[in-house]
């Protein structure tokens, strides 16, 4: 593999002659010197090449250099003469791999995040998104790192589905039906004449079949693209994107926490240890402070808080809301932030919620009111991690299906895990883009994936 500039940037000056290849961000000319900065996709710096006019000698081939023109070139590290780099390559030889015309969009250093948002194809050659990238790389790799190290099994589970794992209905639907020519029975569209032979739709989630997973291998993790059919035009939503839910067998609610916090800590303190310059790069021009609200959030342990007892702090200010809360009602954004930041000063994982605004395959608790299911909120962004204890057995879990209108047969599946060999088990789901976006301090969402999609919006 040929050496990176990242690499690059922290050699001695040497007489040894190198190769560089990347793209090029700027180009400032005089009259007997040229200075291109070459970027190759490794660092938020470029390496920034020097060429001698009349030792280069080709002084054509110099124009012919443009803003975004991929180049390959060779020459020897020498001390920089200014202070934004140590190192400089004396150019040597230069070759023009793709040229770039005039009409290259990214002429200027900096642009609007919502215009680059329009040519998302470009926008990785730019310094922000570069960096959330690498980060989210690295994040990705972290996430399998922690679970293998603990001896998780990796499980991929389907993209398609004929089971609402939410049932709240917001899902993309799959057909190869003639949407033209419908076929119609007695009870509306007949998806017997369908591919499957029965509705189905892209996946909310792969916690369902994570379980029957965990119930033989005890310990998994699924981490792939989830979809939702939410017609949501914030900051926070997407209609694809990826999730990491682990799913672990002989687990209950209080295991499942003390794992989601470890595995918060671990992720985090991998980032700040492998990203280095890209943290410091978010830190100054995104959101001053970032870094040490992740090294708080590192440092600190966790509060925990039932529903219960987070609805009477809340109670307490409901004047200062939008929203004002009571019990049975949700938590949002809002309340979730002054859990964390003014009553607990860190991060709280709240539990034991109103049967009402849960899912259907939580654990009920003896009182017949509240779930097992916990909520991490961290400071600044709220809930980063939702989970529960699952209802492991049958006749409960029937109960809660049919109690919410939802259909039995379409659960069959999932209902017969309970009959064979069923244990305590619990996990729980954390957004991939909104971890990327805690730890990058980067606002909306539709900028920490290479390709969003959301409402009215597929086309690049």
């Amino acid at each position: 593999m040929k050496e990176r500039i990242k690499q690059i940037l922290s050699r001695q000056p040497g007489d040894e002659v190198i190769s560089v290849e990347g793209w090029v961000r700027t180009k400032r000319d005089s009259k007997n010197v040229c200075f291109l900065e070459i970027n190759d996709g490794s660092t938020v710096k470029g390496l920034q090449a020097v060429v001698d006019k009349a030792s280069f000698g080709n002084e054509n081939l110099l124009g012919e250099v443009t803003t975004g023109a991929a180049v390959r070139c060779t020459g020897r590290l020498v001390a920089s003469q200014g202070q934004a780099q140590s190192v400089e390559l004396a150019l040597e030889t230069l070759e023009i791999v793709g040229t770039c015309p005039s009409d290259y969009p990214l002429q200027k250093k900096r642009h609007t995040i919502e215009f680059l948002r329009e040519i998302a194809y470009l926008r990785p050659r730019t310094n922000l998104i570069g960096a959330v990238m690498r980060v989210r790389s690295t994040l990705a790799y972290a996430i399998h790192t922690f679970f293998q190290e603990r001896g998780f099994v990796y499980v991929n589970t389907p993209l398609i589905t004929t089971s609402d794992c939410e049932g709240a209905g917001e899902t993309f639907q799959v057909t190869t039906l003639d949407l033209a020519n419908v076929p119609v029975g007695k009870d509306g569209v007949d998806y017997s004449k369908d591919f499957f032979g029965k509705k189905a739709s892209l996946t909310v989630s792969g916690q369902l079949e994570g379980e029957s997973y965990a119930l033989a291998l005890k310990d998994i993790y699924t981490f792939g693209p989830t979809f939702r059919a939410e017609n949501s035009n914030t900051t926070r939503h997407l209609a694809e994107f990826w999730m990491v839910e682990p799913e672990m067998a002989f687990c209950d609610i209080e295991l499942d926490e003390e794992v989601a916090e470890s595995f918060l800590k671990y992720i985090f303190r991998y980032v700040l240890d492998k990203c280095p310059e890209e943290m410091a790069f978010f830190d100054s021009f995104v959101l001053k402070g970032n870094i040490d609200t992740l090294r708080h959030v590192i440092d600190t342990p966790f509060a925990r808080m039932t529903y219960t007892d987070a609805i009477k702090e809340l109670e307490k200010v409901n004047d200062q809301f939008d929203f004002p809360v009571h019990w049975g009602s949700d938590i949002q954004t809002e309340h979730e932030k002054y859990l964390t930041e003014v009553v607990c000063k860190r991060p709280v994982i709240v539990t034991d919620y109103p049967k009402e605004i849960k899912a259907f395959y939580m654990k009920m608790n003896e009182d017949g009111r509240t779930v097992r299911g916990m909520d991490v909120l961290v400071p600044r962004l709220g809930e980063i991690i939702g989970g529960s204890e699952r209802e492991a057995d049958y006749d409960r879990l029937l109960g809660r299906i049919v109690e919410l209108g939802l259909n039995p047969d379409d659960y069959r599946w999932y209902l017969e895990t309970r009959r064979f060999g069923s244990v305590p088990h619990a996990g729980f789901g954390l957004g991939f883009e909104r971890a990327v976006q805690y730890v990058t301090g980067v606002a909306n969402i539709r900028d920490v994936i290479p390709f969003p999609r959301y409402v009215k919006s597929a086309d690049f």
